[in-house]
């Protein structure tokens, strides 16, 4: 697992750091032990998904894809990418219910929905140990990149706070008995042990912002995603680590 790497050009930092460094050991042993990780559950289930026919086409995610462990091998650490028939970046969720509509004839899922998490962290999950990347070059990726940083600085909210306040000025100090991390995305969905649940990205995202007091964007908006393409791409060459095991 690569916990450490060096930033890329343009990064504020000189290395990055995955929030694995700033855990108990005890929280760091339950994540590696698959048997231990509480999350690995939400990861089985999802496979049964993967391979149930749902919608009116009567097909499965197993149907056009074949083994999840093939065929998705890789895949999760290279979202955010570029969605031509939206014209925006699109993450994993949202791949997920581009093919339930269009290809499976099913609904798709609402967000934060307990099989939408799952089903993220078991395509994340085949890419277990994968540096991960975002390819800038892709349509206007860029663009959202900028606009994404643009938010990730700006301070918001009653407290007057920004992402990089946190993350930056404060980063290894302690906030409510835990240590702040550089705020890496590569662990997500993660399995947070005092929810006892999978907790999705863009979740995390509107929760630090319900933090600062500011009234929080819906999720897979413009602004959240230009916030995801900007944070992973902070986090380049940091192997995926979903699920991760976060207090």
């Amino acid at each position: 697992m690569i916990t450490r790497a060096p930033a890329p050009e343009g990064h504020p930092f000189d290395e990055v750091l995955s929030g694995w460094l700033f855990r108990e050991a005890e929280t760091r042993a339950v994540e590696a032990d698959s048997f231990q990780n509480p999350g690995m559950l939400e990861v089985e289930r999802a496979a049964e998904i993967w391979s149930t026919p749902e919608g009116t086409a009567g097909k499965s995610c197993e149907t056009c894809h074949g083994d999840v462990s093939e065929s998705m091998k890789g895949v999760g650490a290279h979202y955010p990418k570029w969605d031509k028939d939206a014209n925006r970046p699109i993450n994993i969720e949202l791949q997920i219910d581009k093919c339930r509509t269009e290809q499976m004839g099913a609904e798709p899922y609402k967000f934060d929905a307990k099989d939408q998490k799952a089903m993220t962290a078991l395509i994340k999950n085949q890419s277990l140990g994968e540096p991960m990347s975002v390819d800038l070059s892709q349509g206007d990726m860029q663009s959202w990149w900028d606009r994404g940083k643009d938010t990730y600085y700006t301070r918001t909210g009653q407290l007057n706070l920004s992402c990089s306040n946190c993350h930056e000025d404060s980063m290894g100090n302690m906030i409510r008995a835990d240590h702040l991390s550089q705020g890496q995305v590569n662990g997500f969905p993660t399995y947070r042990l005092k929810q006892s649940a999978l907790v999705s990205l863009h979740n995390r995202f509107r929760g630090c912002i319900r933090d600062t007091r500011a009234e929080f964007p819906k999720a897979f908006s413009d602004e959240l995603m230009a916030l995801e393409v900007y944070v992973t791409w902070r986090g380049t060459g940091l192997s995926v680590e979903t699920p991760a095991v976060r207090q």
